[in-house]
């Protein structure tokens, strides 16, 4: 069965999770393409099987165009690397999305550490957008970056990798 992860990554966290992810899936025998959200074209998510989304955690929820801006100025001012902004945004993406008709989703962000209610989740949010697009949603993680932008927290990048390998079983179960 053919997996297709789409992501949002403004520092490049999330493109590393993704590509985690897609080693643990590719490990367990499914074909996989990982695309970001410019590239993820309604043809490309017509032949998923499983179609994985991740994006960025900003104020408590997914990106939007404004914290967008507010990533790139902040970087810029702090003399950071400047992020990815190159639309669309991967809440605007899923505004987009077709209808799922059942087909199996996952979800997963990208987020500061502490507890949830601190730092807020994009993967909730995606993961019921999926569901309203009438995807069934098989599974939800998040993964936890240093600060606001990274790099990823130690073990993270292994822990993508095993929660790929455990989506497998999604993508070969009978439905």
């Amino acid at each position: 069965m053919h997996v297709v992860i789409v992501y949002e990554s403004l520092f490049g966290n999330t493109q590393a999770v993704a590509d985690e992810i897609a080693a643990g899936l590719r490990a367990g025998g499914a074909d996989v393409d990982v695309v970001a959200t410019s590239l993820a074209s309604p043809e490309v998510v017509d032949r998923a099987g499983l179609l994985v989304v991740g994006g960025p955690t900003h104020v408590h929820g997914m990106t939007s165009g404004l914290s967008r801006r507010g990533a790139r100025d902040e970087a810029v001012k702090k003399h950071q690397r400047e992020p990815d902004v190159a639309p669309p945004a991967l809440r605007d993406w899923l505004e987009t999305l077709g209808r799922g008709a059942g087909r199996r989703a996952a979800a997963f962000d990208t987020r500061a550490g502490g507890p949830r209610i601190l730092t807020g989740s994009a993967e909730r949010g995606i993961a019921q957008r999926l569901g309203r697009h009438g995807y069934d949603v098989v599974a939800e993680e998040s993964f936890v970056v240093e600060g606001k932008t990274g790099p990823l927290q130690p073990g993270e990048r292994d822990r993508a990798r095993l929660w790929g390998g455990s989506l497998v079983a999604h993508v070969a179960a009978p439905r």
